[in-house]
């Protein structure tokens, strides 16, 4: 069952939003198609009515195509497709020009056979139209358009008065429901798309910020040192090129400085890798919740954890929060830590919409968490559950947690 949800459930929101969108205007050609022929029909297999035929096929067909053209260009994957939509609206206008004529000249037999021809071709085609326009002041022309063209077409052939006036109504109210489903249908994917790379720039910018924060901690603990290194080497070189004893001072006190760094260095990376586990439970809380999942952390340790276990399940909250944001379509995501009495600290991370097949080849995330907790004797579980759900469980022994008073 897995395997014939699984073309839809690994989707992500916007690309579920296009597929429903697209397999929607793929329905108004069919609908279109069995209009048309059930509007010809009643003529039987007359000349007339042979003419026909081919051109209306063929304006369903540009109908289909410009609507899966414009839709491509709404996500951003295509130019607009202004050669398509005036063949379109050629093919449009000439059929229902000549539908009036037939039907003036008496050539259309039937009374109901060239309204449903013209209403529905017109109809069908403002709203292929209505996607290749991008302001709304454009596309609330489209139907005043396309009553004014049949309404002229038909007087020009000289329809009475009531007739006109029931084409003219009836392209209108069409055309301008069409317009609406269709501009609401194009303005929704538009933004859902938008929202999408909004949410993915957003985790770039992140990982990008805090490169940039430990390249600055970097050069202000480095950038003094290797000065000084550098003038103090100087120094010596050209102190021993006069072969003045003082040259093996600066050169000791090169290489003091130097060990200095080594140790600095290391303390801004311990510094970088620690975490402060309450900061990051509530940064999760903050950033989900930021980016429209419903997140709920739990709670429920009563004993203060030492420095190590809570810098290493703080970095595993960041990791998962991450991946929560990063990968799938998550709505809802749980984050649990629980430490009873006498037993081991288990962290659980939770959430839901994630995809059967993960997007790319695995990163290097979880593989760094296990290090970290290895260091503990802890251990670290990830993968994915029924549901289209995702876990990730940390554990770390009772004996590496420090019994200490109660919290609050």
């Amino acid at each position: 069952m897995s395997k014939l949800t699984g073309w839809w459930r690994n989707r992500s929101s916007a690309g579920k939003v296009e597929l429903y969108t697209r397999w929607s205007f793929h329905s108004f050609v069919v609908i279109e198609a069995f209009a048309v022929l059930a509007g010809i029909a009643p003529e039987g297999p007359r000349a007339v009515t042979g003419a026909l035929l081919l051109p209306a096929c063929l304006q369903i067909t540009l109908c289909g195509l410009l609507s899966s053209r414009a839709l491509d260009r709404v996500a951003g994957r295509r130019e607009p497709p202004v050669r398509l939509a005036v063949a379109l609206a050629v093919l449009t206008s000439a059929l229902a020009v000549a539908v009036l004529v037939l039907r003036s000249a008496g050539a259309i037999v039937h009374e109901g056979v060239a309204p449903v021809l013209v209403v529905n071709t017109v109809a069908f085609a403002t709203g292929s139209l209505t996607l290749c326009l991008t302001r709304v002041r454009y596309m609330a022309c489209v139907p005043p358009a396309a009553t004014a063209l049949v309404a002229g077409a038909a007087l020009a052939a000289g329809l009475p008065a009531g007739e006109t006036a029931g084409y003219g109504t009836g392209v209108f109210l069409t055309s301008l429901l069409l317009t609406l489903a269709c501009g609401f249908s194009s303005w929704l994917l538009k933004t859902v798309y938008e929202l999408d790379r909004a949410r993915e720039l957003q985790a770039q910018l992140a990982v990008a910020e805090e490169r940039l924060r430990f390249g600055r901690d970097l050069h202000d603990v480095m950038g003094r040192n290797l000065a000084v290194i550098a003038l103090k080497s100087e120094l010596a070189v050209q102190l021993a090129r006069r072969e003045r004893p003082e040259a093996v001072d600066q050169m000791i006190e090169v290489q003091r400085i130097a060990r200095e760094s080594q140790r600095e260095v290391r303390d801004v990376v311990r510094g970088y890798r620690e975490a402060d586990l309450t900061v990051e439970l509530d940064g999760a809380r903050g950033v989900l919740s930021a980016a429209g999942m419903d997140c709920r952390v739990e709670v429920e340790v009563e004993r203060e954890l030492r420095p190590e276990v809570q810098s290493a399940l703080g970095w595993v909250v960041r990791e998962a929060t991450t991946n929560v944001l990063r990968h799938g379509d998550a709505r809802t995501c749980v984050i649990r830590l629980t430490a009873p009495e006498g037993g081991a600290l288990t962290l659980v991370v939770e959430n839901d919409g994630a995809p059967e097949v993960p997007a790319g080849p695995p990163g290097s995330g979880l593989a760094g968490l296990r290090e970290r907790l290895a260091a503990l004797d802890g251990t670290l579980e990830a993968g994915p559950l029924d549901g289209g759900r995702f876990r990730l469980r940390a554990r770390i022994p009772g004996g590496q947690l420090r019994g200490l008073e109660a919290r609050a």
